[in-house]
């Protein structure tokens, strides 16, 4: 794309993040963004195709910054806890950008996940996995994956839906409690009862599973498929609570 092209492409998409930030969905019309940026609509659409593709590439676009930003973090040996920051920073990114969270989460088409959501969802999945290879999952990396993006959405959006001063300040810690407590280990949830050995059993295979790729050479791709379903058949059977 052409220099100028590129700068007026990026001034269109501050001028809609500047508007969605001031007063929210319904201030980013077709005519409010082509005034705030200095174009006709005409320039609007050969860029972005029609507003939808607009607001979705500005949902991309301050969603990025915040993933590049959980992404480049360093890794510590404690990845419990970087799994709670990073439950506490997905919140935080909400409120400070409820109609972009808006956008990308509410209102969802079936069966797809937006791209700026898609993007989350690797690195949500990426930690998880992490977790798992310590040896501090209880239930299989899709299921912690799926109850942990699914409470942070719903705790997000409510506390938008709320007037700031009548949010409930531990609503998000108290729900994102529950959801460990619900995917870790006894050891790492402390509210749970203690560690069956059926609890031990699944969480070694779960984190045996979650190291199984396919740079391991010591087995062939047979043997690793075999020993894969092997593993999802004793995660499988883990009781319910």
């Amino acid at each position: 794309m052409e220099p100028k092209m590129t700068a007026v492409r990026e001034r269109i998409i501050s001028a809609t993040a500047t508007l969605l930030s001031q007063g929210g969905r319904e201030a980013a019309s077709t005519r409010a963004v082509a005034a705030a940026a200095g174009i006709q609509a005409p320039t609007l659409y050969r860029q972005f195709g029609d507003l939808q593709g607009l607001l979705d590439e500005v949902a991309r676009t301050t969603f990025a910054a915040y993933v590049h930003a959980k992404s480049i973090q360093p890794e510590t040996d404690d990845p419990v806890a970087e799994l709670r920051r990073g439950w506490d920073t997905h919140i935080a990114f909400g409120l400070a950008h409820p109609a972009v969270y808006a956008l990308i989460y509410e209102n969802p088409v079936v069966g797809t996940r937006s791209p700026a959501a898609e993007a989350g969802h690797v690195v949500l999945t990426q930690l998880v996995t992490r977790v798992a290879q310590a040896g501090r999952l209880q239930v299989s990396i899709p299921r912690a994956v799926q109850m942990i993006a699914a409470a942070g959405e719903g705790v997000t959006l409510t506390l938008i839906r709320s007037a700031p001063e009548r949010r409930d300040s531990q609503l998000s810690s108290s729900m994102r409690e529950a959801v460990l407590a619900a995917v870790l280990t006894p050891e790492q949830a402390v509210t749970r009862p203690r560690q069956t050995a059926q609890d031990q059993v699944t969480a070694h295979a779960i984190a045996l599973r979650a190291g199984l790729t396919d740079q391991q050479t010591a087995l062939s791709g047979a043997e690793r498929q075999l020993l894969a379903e092997w593993l999802d058949r004793l995660i499988a059977a883990a009781p319910a609570d």
